[in-house]
């Protein structure tokens, strides 16, 4: 669609913004920017196997059909697994003397797009083959590897991930399932003791899977040595439960119906020794506990750590929801019609300021987020190839993924409820896919760990962090740091920073936008809300230790909002920083200002969104703080004749949108309904509206008074 007819049918060069206070008039710009390229951009590092990822996506024997009942979309999700595995799609990430290609990083940024075709099948798939598969490879070594994978591999051997329970989600360290070591025979007795401690939730469960990797409390010896995971067949080859399992089908869910989500329990269930996976943690013949990693904590999240591609897929997918949901809405918002304006022609939807403040930001969110997951994509890669692996590398890489995990679903969920809304009745159709998309979407916000819980294990790593600028420093050195942070909060508190403001800027609100602007600006605001919040949770929690344990932790949930408030702004300066790297790498032109207006767009955003933080810790004065505003609605204006050409930029087609309002039905509609209009005035038969008699007899009342 040409750049011309996404602006009311003018020129891109004929819209301009007009504020003095903010600048001089400023035509908004002639050219538009480099589709092709910007989509090449966003394929990042592994364009070949996106694409080809997208590719499967476009088959129609992989789309989620809304008419199925849950019975047979679980059929034909289970069906596409099939095709997958004919495709050779599923094996990227397995060892290479298996038949995989151990490109773990490719293997996300393919998983990641199944969501496209049906959110269904992404998840399915992600339980067969990135968790209940990725266990077995990663916690197993290579008796498990040789022994179970090539099941798993070809889908011979549907599985199941038995991690949560009932009783405990997140907390996974509490889990009540127990796997008790019987010297005699050299088996495992797998046992789930009370109701709270059955297995749920878990993809596969209710109808297909064979065998589940169930993660349980290993006890030898009368010694309990923390949750290990163990390979446990569970159902025979016509699909009955084996002796002592147990289970119920979870039934229809909120969403992701084509997924047989299920509960499991295990009543004195027997497994050979060698079914524990243990890479992290072995038992001898003898009933002897070793492990190379003798903290028993530390021990329990380097197992889970190496589970952490759910998270990052997790990521990945919700920004692709994202990037659809809006394609979707700014394309049917660049057709639609609504509302007579002046010149007697009704007026795009994206002509309406409300419209483009409502879109056009989450727009440059998600491609703050698209760059961000990029960022996480290389780290995953470099840890699991092992080019990366260092223990510091993978406590960075599960800190990022828990901060953009949860930004990005939450975003994802936004999005997709603003789009529907965005496109009236029609989002509200099943064939426009919206709705769809964000029942199946709901659930990526508990997905692998809620997100409320995943932001306060990054809120601890921030306080640790912090903590660690201080070891080894002497009383001097402490008391010189702690003096600094003490008189930059007095500083901005007391209002001299805001004075200093004002006094620089002398009343112009240009030279406040000229400052906010700025990279440098933006950069130094967000970190400072982010190293101001810590700072001042670790000053409040500085004595914790001094405490009994029930008033460390009153104590610490008093500050848990704040700490996990400093998380999120934390993973947001995270995103602010990768979209600005990004800025940095392109060419000058006119794809660059414009990406620089979509990063500006999205830092300020974050700043007015804390504005009263801002203001009241003395960050910004009231004139600055204003001028966030208004220059954040000057951005979205001059992103509105672009936001087409950034939604296409995506690069998803008609085969991966199928949304009848985003495939040029609309633009045809509008036209035809234009033409018949036209057509009437200009042959004068069109019927005269009452409200223009009435004008016009008013007008010859007045007139004829006057000549009385």
């Amino acid at each position: 669609m040409e750049a011309s007819q996404r602006c009311k049918g003018a020129s891109v060069s004929d819209i301009s913004i007009n504020d003095p206070e903010l600048d001089e008039p400023v035509a908004l710009e002639q050219s538009r920017i480099d589709v092709g390229w910007l989509s090449q951009q966003l394929l990042g590092t592994w364009p070949e196997e996106r694409l080809r990822a997208r590719a499967n996506s476009a088959r129609p024997e992989l789309w989620h059909d809304p008419a199925l009942a849950t019975s047979e979309h679980r059929d034909r999700v289970m069906g596409q697994l099939r095709i997958l595995v004919e495709e050779g799609a599923v094996n990227l990430a397995f060892p290479k003397r298996l038949g995989g290609e151990a490109n773990h990083g490719g293997n996300i940024a393919a998983f990641e797009e199944l969501v496209v075709a049906d959110p269904s099948l992404q998840i399915k798939a992600g339980v067969q083959w990135g968790l209940f598969g990725s266990a077995v490879m990663h916690l197993g070594t290579d008796y498990h590897h040789d022994t179970f994978l090539p099941g798993i591999m070809s889908l011979e051997v549907p599985g199941v991930y038995a991690m949560t329970e009932t009783g405990h989600g997140s907390d996974v360290a509490s889990i009540g399932t127990t796997a008790t070591y019987d010297e005699a025979t050299q088996e495992w007795v797998i046992n789930t003791p009370f109701r709270g401690a059955w297995k749920d939730y878990l993809g596969n469960a209710a109808l297909h899977g064979k065998a589940a990797v169930v993660f349980a409390q290993l006890i030898t010896k009368n010694v309990k040595h923390g949750v290990h995971a163990f390979y446990v067949p569970i159902r025979d080859e016509r699909g009955h439960f084996l002796p002592g399992i147990g289970g119920e089908d979870d039934g229809v869910k909120g969403g992701l119906n084509g997924i047989d989500n299920g509960r499991l329990h295990f009543t004195q269930v027997r497994v050979p020794r060698r079914n524990l996976l243990n890479r992290y943690g072995d038992v001898s013949e003898d009933g002897t506990y070793t492990s190379p990693i003798k903290s028993p904590g530390r021990r329990f999240f380097t197992m889970l750590g190496t589970l952490v591609q759910g998270r990052v897929s997790l990521d990945g997918a919700s920004v692709a929801a994202s990037k659809v949901a809006l394609k979707i809405a700014i394309t049917y918002a660049n057709e639609r019609r609504q509302f007579a304006g002046g010149d007697g022609e009704e007026t795009v939807l994206l002509d309406y300021g409300m419209h483009q403040k409502r879109l056009i930001p989450r727009l440059a969110t998600t491609y703050a987020l698209s760059f961000a997951h990029e960022n996480l994509l290389k780290q995953f890669h470099g840890v699991f190839s092992g080019e990366l692996d260092t223990p510091e590398n993978r406590e960075d890489l599960e800190t990022l993924a828990a901060a953009l995990k949860s930004l990005s679903t939450w975003h994802s969920i936004d999005t997709l409820q603003e789009a529907r809304e965005a496109c009236g009745g029609a989002g509200f159709l099943a064939e426009n896919r919206i709705t769809q998309l964000r029942h199946d979407l709901d659930i990526y916000t508990t997905f692998e760990g809620d997100n409320h819980v995943l932001l306060q294990l990054v809120g601890k790593r921030l306080l640790s962090d912090y903590a660690e600028q201080f070891k080894g420093a002497d009383r001097g050195e402490v008391t010189r740091i702690v003096a600094e942070q003490t008189a930059e909060r007095i500083y901005s508190g007391s209002g001299l920073r805001g004075i200093g403001q004002i006094v620089l800027d002398r009343g112009s609100r240009a030279r406040s936008v000229g400052w906010l602007r700025q990279p440098a600006t933006q950069h130094e605001l967000l970190t400072a809300r982010v190293e101001t919040l810590v700072s001042e949770i670790a000053a409040k929690l500085r004595n914790a230790k001094k405490l009994s344990k029930s008033e460390a932790a009153a104590l610490f949930n008093r500050h848990q909002p704040t700490l996990i408030e400093a998380a999120r702004a934390h993973g947001q300066l995270l995103q602010w920083e990768a979209f600005t790297d990004a800025i940095t790498a392109m060419p000058e032109g006119k794809t660059r200002q414009v990406l620089t207006w979509l990063r500006d767009l999205f830092g300020l955003g974050l700043i007015e969104e804390n504005l009263a933080w801002y203001l009241m810790s003395g960050r910004l004065s009231v004139p600055r703080a204003q001028a966030v505003s208004a220059y954040r609605e000057r951005l979205i204006a001059r992103l509105r004749p672009h936001a087409g050409d950034l939604v296409d930029a995506f690069g998803y087609g008609p085969e991966h949108i199928r949304a009848a309002i985003a495939s040029g039905a609309e633009r045809e509609r509008q036209d035809e309904a234009r033409a018949y209009m036209r057509a009437q005035r200009e042959s004068g038969s069109a019927p005269v509206d009452e409200k223009a008699m009435q004008a016009e007899e008013k007008i010859k009342q007045q007139k004829a008074g006057a000549n009385a």
